[in-house]
């Protein structure tokens, strides 16, 4: 086993989590030995609480149950590595996790700096058992080492009388009583040393964009990460990013309000609080202040009961993304938001023309509209008498407000029938079947819907792709449904039909909102499994068991997450983000 493996398995058993050392009464607290420069910080100042939530004994055995693991545990590498962990235990005459705990109780942290350093402190509760552990680690190092005849790959040196060790020429780690150090290069842990023997206040603890963001997060969180936004918006990729808005309608649309506050801000705090099983983020950012005259603010509601309406539910409901958005004010702003006008931008407006029979899309289009924005993705339930096709893709609409329905409805049927007819010609055009429109009643709603015809097709079980779609517009009282399937356009009727006699209530300074079912999502994968393991061998040029591998494990993963939900919003003109990740653990 190479060196390098060997250290990394090693870091793995000592924590998998990071955080500032809390443990250790006789050594001050890790950041006050790391630089100030630090660019991201992951900080775990509560160990316990995730070992509890992710090492919990039924977890671990739901786990070795599952075929998946079985498949793994029965490959040699799999094998060699428990072997491994049972020799650790032997060793170290303790099971693992109980030992993980001693090994990461006080805490642990990694931090990124320039020039891609990288500096992992983890502070063990036993200290004794972590220098065994070390040992043992060193031991096998050595004797790969040897084995390869490379002996002085695996070094033992000293600096400031302090010894440090290397298993390769690309890391360096040492150990301080109940504190390991650890950095991917001698200077990271050069730097360490100096700040602990030469104490000053020129360290990541004191300076002011992390007390800032320590102060903002408050006291005993599970969790942290802090990054420096003033030197990582200087770091061209992220600076690309966070300009990707003013040059792209749709990040522009959907980002509203966030890369603007990052754009502003100095500092960036992410909070995690642990809760049996549920995982709860909190992202804060300073001075994210937005122009309310600005080109963004119109993300922002402008009164107190305004902002993005609750997600619509509907059967086998995948996802579902709110936006408080005024498109009237947003477009109307096209000029400051896109000052230089793209071929992508230009052909949209030309097509909105002739959809809307030369109306003003400003004015007389998108005024029409109320701000409040939903998006709705579900997986969908096939009738095998229309076929069912070899790719399954998920139902998704879009549902909005008119304010003068009685005027509009009519200007929205025409537009929908001119695309439908700007399809039909294309493909006519080209040879290829077209759609059929059709205009079916549902829960006393008339809507438009249009399919293409599996009739006379003998085999209906591996349709083309084109079947997953009957896109659909319906116009139940003020509402505004464009679906890509009439069963889901029947679904939205139906749960719309309720919202109107019991009206929902926006969420009080939020103005985004996204929510997502792993289990949903998890069933419309199994569904999509051949597809999903041959797009793999093809794209990745993986044999077709690496391939089932993949997709197993991406599968499984997702069907640990219950719900995820994140919402966005501005109170006190701070930017807040709170995500809630609910896990479906036993």
């Amino acid at each position: 086993m190479p060196p390098k493996k060997i250290l990394l398995i090693g870091f793995i058993l000592l924590g998998f989590t990071t955080a500032p050392a809390l443990g250790a009464p006789s050594l001050p607290p890790a950041t006050q030995w790391l630089p100030p420069n630090a660019l991201i910080s992951l900080e775990i100042t509560q160990p316990k609480a995730l070992l509890n939530l992710f090492t919990d004994k039924n977890l671990t055995e739901k786990i070795q149950a599952m075929p998946i693991y079985q498949k793994q545990a029965s490959k040699k590498g799999f094998q060699e590595f428990l072997g491994l962990i049972n020799l650790i235990e032997t060793t170290l005459n303790t099971d693992w996790r109980t030992g993980l705990a001693k090994l990461t109780g006080g805490g642990i942290i990694l931090a990124v700096f320039p020039q891609d350093k990288v500096v992992v402190i983890i502070d063990a509760e036993d200290s004794q058992m972590l220098k065994q552990l070390h040992d043992f680690f060193l031991n096998i190092a050595r004797t790969e080492a040897e084995k390869k005849g490379r002996p002085d790959t695996v070094q033992t040196q000293e600096y400031q009388g302090i010894p440090y060790w290397s298993f390769d020429s690309q890391e360096a780690h040492t150990i301080i009583d109940n504190r390991l150090i650890f950095s991917n290069h001698f200077d990271g842990l050069k730097e360490v040393l100096d700040l602990r023997t030469h104490i000053s206040d020129s360290n990541l603890a004191n300076s002011t964009a992390y007390r800032d963001a320590k102060q903002t997060v408050g006291s005993n969180p599970t969790a942290m990460v802090y990054a420096n936004l003033g030197i990582l918006k200087s770091i061209p990729g992220v600076a690309k990013a966070l300009n990707q808005g003013k040059n792209n309608p749709l990040a522009a649309l959907f980002l509203a309000g966030i890369t603007e506050s990052i754009r502003s801000s100095n500092w960036l705090a992410l909070k995690l609080q642990v809760q049996e099983k549920t995982m709860h983020f909190q992202a804060m950012m300073d001075g994210a202040k937005i122009d309310p005259a600005g080109p963004a603010a119109f993300s922002l509601p402008d009164k107190p009961d305004e902002g993005a309406w609750p997600n619509l539910q509907v059967p086998r409901y995948m996802a579902g993304l709110s936006f408080y958005r005024d498109l009237h004010r947003f477009y109307a702003a096209k000029d400051d938001l896109f000052p230089e006008r793209t071929s992508g931008l230009i052909f949209f407006e030309n097509m909105m023309g002739i959809f809307f029979s030369g109306r003003d899309l400003t004015d007389e289009v998108l005024a029409e509209t109320k701000p409040e924005i939903r998006l709705v993705v579900a997986e969908q339930n096939y009738n095998p008498e229309i076929g069912i096709p070899q790719v399954k893709l998920p139902a998704f609409a879009v549902v909005l407000r008119l304010r003068d329905p009685e005027d509009f409805d009519e200007v929205m049927e025409e537009a929908w029938q001119k695309a439908l007819g700007l399809i039909n010609f294309t493909r006519g055009q080209q040879a290829l079947q077209g759609l059929i429109i059709d205009r079916p009643i549902h829960n006393q709603t008339k809507f438009t819907i249009a399919y293409f015809s599996s009739a006379g097709l003998t085999e209906k079980t591996s349709l083309h792709q084109r079947y997953n779609f009957r896109p659909a517009l319906a116009m139940p009282d003020n509402y505004v449904i464009l679906s890509s399937t009439e069963e889901l356009t029947r679904d939205l009727i139906d749960t719309l039909q309720t919202e109107i006699k019991h009206p929902a209530k926006a969420l009080a300074h939020t103005h985004s909102l996204v929510e997502i079912n792993g289990l949903q999502v998890s069933s419309i994968l199994k569904a999509n499994y051949e597809t999903l393991v041959r797009n793999n061998m093809v794209k990745e040029g993986h044999t077709q068991e690496e391939a089932e591998s993949a997709i197993d494990i991406l599968i499984t993963v997702v069907q640990f997450i219950d719900q995820l939900k994140l919402s966005v919003g501005m109170q006190e003109n701070i930017t807040r983000a709170d995500l809630e990740l609910k896990l479906n653990l036993p």
